[in-house]
């Protein structure tokens, strides 16, 4: 198999990211290592599905599957290969228990924020799904000890969502953020498209609490990671990682909050059984023109998607 062409990129000797789209999943596990246990983070797109198979087969042998799936956090774009490749692997999927209820199908994430900034990703946001999924028994709450990833632990880092974790590694400092962090800027297609290397705070569309946003940046700078590697965007290795999260957490409000949104001063109220309270919704001429642009940014960008990932091959 031909690795270049799925985007797959080495961080460490165990651990790799591919891009699918504009998301990342990651790899953890040392490649051809005679049946020993590794981890696929998140799950990306439904497109992701066949090269992230391919390249488990490749990297880690035709008959070998994760010890786990471990999620970041819920969102859309970071479960949708999970029925394709639950499919193939009969493993268990890892999150948090705030991230259970929209993943059991117990709920529906908080609705996405078309109002936060002018970015064509916000506009296009109403047309994102926030619906649960329903991964059944096979989805479980967190260990403390996470399966196949020796040496990693989980931090709870919510504000994008109610479960939200980030994943980090003492020996080398390598910080997987999933998507308290970016690194690039999410809101804009074209950054999200040549993937543009910025240091940003969560995807504003879809973050509903602003505070706990906040605090969780502040205790990943506390990390010193060498290594940031996001949800979105290339991983930021070149030895201002620990000083751009620094900057990132002391300027957040300035750099990373929107001023105005739904989220912004009221966030979304959520539990172990899902979302309780929310803030009152946009106005209806907001979020018709929010509609409108989505709809049009949406086929675009899916167009786009197919041509570059979907290769004109319908998923098995």
């Amino acid at each position: 198999m031909d690795q270049a062409r799925h985007e797959l990129e080495e961080l460490a000797a165990d651990v790799s990211r591919l891009r699918v789209g504009f998301v990342n999943v990651y790899f953890v596990g040392q490649p051809q290592s005679n049946g020993a246990p590794w981890a696929l983070v998140d799950a990306g797109l439904p497109m992701g599905a066949a090269p992230i198979l391919d390249i488990a087969a490749d990297r880690f042998g035709p008959e070998s599957r994760p010890a786990a799936i471990v999620l970041t956090h819920g969102h859309y774009d970071h479960v949708g290969a999970l029925e394709p490749l639950l499919a193939v692997w009969d493993v268990p999927v890892f999150a948090h228990s705030l991230e259970l209820p929209f993943l059991t199908g117990r709920g529906d994430y908080p609705p996405p924020d078309p109002t936060v900034g002018r970015g064509p990703m916000s506009r296009l946001s109403p047309a994102f799904p926030e619906r649960g999924i329903d991964l059944g028994p096979r989805v479980r709450t967190l260990p403390e000890a996470l399966p196949g990833m020796p040496g990693w632990r989980w931090l709870h880092t919510p504000g994008h969502s109610p479960g939200h974790v980030s994943l980090f590694r003492d020996s080398d400092r390598l910080l997987i953020a999933g998507d308290a962090v970016t690194t690039t800027r999410q809101e804009s297609v074209f950054a999200a498209t040549v993937q543009k290397q910025e240091l940003n705070g969560p995807p504003r569309y879809f973050t509903i609490d602003w505070e706990q946003a906040r605090r969780s940046v502040e205790t990943l700078a506390t990390l010193e990671p060498t290594v940031i590697a996001s949800g979105h965007g290339q991983p930021i290795r070149d030895g201002s990682a620990a000083a751009d999260l620094h900057a990132l957490a002391s300027d957040f409000d300035q750099r990373a909050k929107p001023r105005h949104g739904r989220y912004v001063h009221m966030p979304a109220v959520t539990d172990e059984t899902g979302v309780i309270a929310l803030p009152p919704a946009p106005r209806s001429s907001g979020v018709r023109w929010g509609m409108l642009t989505g709809v049009a940014a949406g086929a675009f960008a899916g167009t786009w998607l197919y041509r570059r990932f979907g290769n004109g091959k319908k998923l098995e």
